[in-house]
């Protein structure tokens, strides 16, 4: 019945047409568009910046560089519209998706007090030895959506009440962090590239914002492919302030200590990583809690005097700057470890919500202008992704204290508040919820000493005019080739950058550190460097920057790979004749694996076919699963990394790939079980039994506890620099 219904109602429809006739199809009844009407709707919508003064959203024209300051080096006002307009905009950006900070783990876990620290602070969580605070932890990548892989080069996040990152230092002033995401995100036509610093437009801000090269240079050196967030350290940026209950107060920088020590990965190998298991750094975090083994930081600060904030030669205030240890040391005063990980994703690690405004008794701000406004930014942003005030009250957000306030409904309101008198004051509640204060009730309290002095300035302090001083302390303290691969990445993003001007611009910007480095990135771009521009250049090193100067405290949980065979003997790599269980480089893996296990490390047997004893195979396998890589000498007996050795059940030459690509990264090996690797093999990294080779992280031999200790001693060294070249 349908079929024959269409042709009669496209046939009715014909005769109506008929009758009345088409306005359309008549030419009498045609017109020209008149005269200054859009093409389409969305035309008429087109914004047009190529010429003109920057405007708010009603049309006047204004200044949006400089956050409105009582005094130069004063708190940021309320009253800045044109703060709270960008900020409010750039926060509302992205629905429901974080605009930063989007793809991240977290996990829950405790603190504790080293000891009653009630002479510097009145905070609770700090005022007894032993004393525990519950906690939850996200870590994260900034640039990239929730999408992105988690080994992209990147600023990463380390929030806890004290919101961070992996890095001490960001940018000066909120008000220029919206234009900092705008040129580091994608493209805004193409969305192109994705979790990636290496285009026009970030490179473009970069060399005209001069005050982001500090945070550059620690991106672009390893901390920017951090290991995975077990192995980075963390940093609340700013300066604060501790508070006594009496009212004294000092200046603080709070930094969180990695207990499992610091590692990096390799460019080529954070790539790799990227595109084989994008999802590396939330699973070795997953996974390590779930072992029972729970990853630990300890926290330090630096405590300095209120009259030591322009002591140092810089401004204590300005979050592009660091204390160097040798002015402030580190003083650890407790611990965190995380030892739960999320039942459900969504409802924690997403939903939690933290802002720096979550601040306790004993805690007190300072007058750093990206601190002030990220106060009202990181509200206004959870605001924005729950869709109302509420959202302290999901249970990730609930605090572990009882809450009484005046505040009532709103969406997502899940309270039900039995006082009918919500003002204050009131007598029809009995007075209550009382007003807390630094005498009553052990209530927040500003310091009492703060005080401000000065005109109002759109402007930052003059103090925070060197932007060049500490990136260059940053390299000098690095070693060489940590420097060199600084440079390298450098080399990478900015050979992706098409615009020469830019070019040029990063140049300037990077003589102004170091003409050493100017002239080596301009080398690899084809282009002159400038002559030098020692203003700004010294020799002063700090401590605790590198990372390939340490070995790592532990190596349980790092990852041990065991390239072996299931091959039948004498049956060839083309074989389908495999062992059901054993073979003799199965048995050989197998006692490998079993002594490495007694060590805490993570070791997997890789074969041609997962058979009993084998954890991977060579078509899942890559170099970058693993930390270490051993071969074991009855696989390569059986022709296994020979140029023809081709399977079905793999792709050509991958376990020749996979032990050379581990060489390559710096990963310790070994070949055990005999004292002659291969031709192919000795090519690959695996060379002859000598002192010298195992310094440089190479181990051939047939004795167990020598093949064990020696992936034991590589995995604490981590990474064997002397295998990177260095520039001439």
């Amino acid at each position: 019945m349908a079929r024959i219904a269409i042709p009669i109602a496209v046939l009715a429809l014909q005769q109506l047409v008929a009758a009345t006739g088409c306005p359309f199809a008549d030419p009498a009844n045609l017109h020209l568009k008149a005269a200054g009407v859009p093409e389409t709707p969305i035309a008429d919508a087109t914004v047009d910046d190529s010429k003109g003064y920057l405007t708010d959203d009603v049309g006047g024209q204004i200044s949006d560089q400089d956050s409105l300051r009582a005094g130069e080096r004063g708190p940021t006002l309320l009253e800045d519209f044109i703060f709270r307009q960008k900020i409010t905009h750039f926060d509302h950006e992205r629905v429901p998706e974080r605009a930063v900070h989007a793809r991240g783990a977290g996990a829950h876990g405790t603190f504790t007090s080293y000891g009653d620290w009630s002479n510097i602070t009145a905070a609770s969580f700090l005022g007894k030895a032993g004393k525990e605070t519950p906690v939850f932890v996200r870590f994260s990548t900034v640039a990239g959506s929730r999408g992105s892989a988690d080994t992209a080069r990147d600023v990463h996040g380390f929030a806890t009440h004290i919101v961070g990152n992996n890095i001490p230092v960001c940018n000066q002033d909120a008000i220029r962090f919206p234009d900092l995401i705008h040129a580091v995100k994608p493209k805004s036509d193409s969305e192109i590239p994705q979790a990636a610093t290496a285009h026009d437009s970030a490179w473009d801000f970069f060399s005209q914002q001069p005050s982001t090269l500090h945070t550059l240079f620690w991106a672009m050196a390893g901390f920017g492919i951090p290991r995975g967030y077990r192995h980075m350290d963390g940093f609340g940026i700013h300066t604060y302030r501790l508070v006594t209950d009496e009212g004294d107060s000092k200046l603080v920088k709070w930094h969180w200590k990695t207990k499992q020590g610091r590692a990096s990965l390799y460019w080529e190998e954070a790539q790799a990583v990227a595109g084989k298991n994008a999802d590396v750094h939330r699973a070795d975090l997953f996974d390590a809690i779930a072992s029972g083994n729970h990853p630990e930081w300890e926290l330090a600060i630096q405590v300095i005097d209120e009259d030591q904030a322009l002591a140092f030669g810089f401004d204590v205030l300005d979050p592009t700057k660091i204390i160097p240890e040798e002015f402030a040391p580190l003083q650890k005063i407790g611990v965190m470890k995380l030892d739960k990980n999320p039942t459900n994703y969504f409802a924690e690690t997403e939903q939690v919500m933290f802002q720096p405004g979550h601040i306790v008794r004993g805690v007190d701000f300072s007058e750093d202008p990206l601190l002030q406004g990220r106060l009202f930014s990181y509200l206004d942003t959870q605001i924005n992704r729950h869709g109302g005030p509420n959202f302290e009250q999901l249970p990730i957000n609930r605090p572990v204290v009882p809450i009484h306030n005046n505040n009532r409904d709103g969406a997502g309101q899940n309270l039900i508040h039995k006082n009918t008198a919500p003002y204050t004051p009131n007598t029809l509640n009995g007075g209550f919820p009382m007003q807390a204060n630094q005498t009553n009730g052990r209530g927040f309290f500003t310091a009492p000493t703060r005080k401000l002095s000065g005109n109002y300035v759109r402007g930052l302090s003059s103090t925070f005019d060197d932007h060049w001083s500490q990136p260059r302390l940053f390299y000098n303290s690095l070693q060489p080739v940590e420097q060199q691969f600084l440079i390298n990445a450098i080399r990478f993003e900015t050979s992706n950058v098409q615009s020469r001007d830019v070019r040029a611009n990063i140049l300037t910007q990077l003589n102004r550190i170091d003409n050493d480095i100017a002239v080596r990135v301009a080398t690899a771009l084809g282009m002159e460097a400038p002559a030098p521009d020692p203003k700004y250049y010294h020799d002063n090193t700090t401590q605790g920057i590198s990372i390939t100067n340490e070995t790592l405290p532990t190596i349980a949980t790092l990852k041990v790979g065991i390239l072996s065979s299931v091959l039948a003997p004498g049956a060839g790599s083309n074989s389908s004749l495999f062992s059901n269980s054993s073979s003799k480089a199965l048995d050989q893996a197998k006692r490998l694996k079993k002594r490495l296990d007694l060590s805490g490390l993570v070791t997997s047997i890789v074969a041609e076919s997962q058979v009993a004893g084998v954890d991977k195979t060579y078509s899942q396998a890559d170099a970058t699963d693993f930390d270490a890589l051993v071969v074991v000498a009855a696989a390569d007996d059986a022709g296994l990394f020979n140029l023809d050795s081709l399977s079905p059940l793999y792709p050509p030459m991958r376990p020749l790939q996979i032990a050379s690509s581990a060489f390559v990264f710096g990963k310790p090996v070994a070949y055990f079980g005999g004292a002659a690797p291969s031709q192919m093999l000795k090519a690959a990294g695996f060379t002859a039994a000598s002192a010298a080779a195992a310094d440089a992280g190479v181990f051939v031999g047939a004795n167990l506890d020598a093949a064990a200790k020696s992936i034991e001693d590589g995995l604490k060294t981590y990474k064997f620099t002397d295998r990177f070249p260095l520039d001439k």
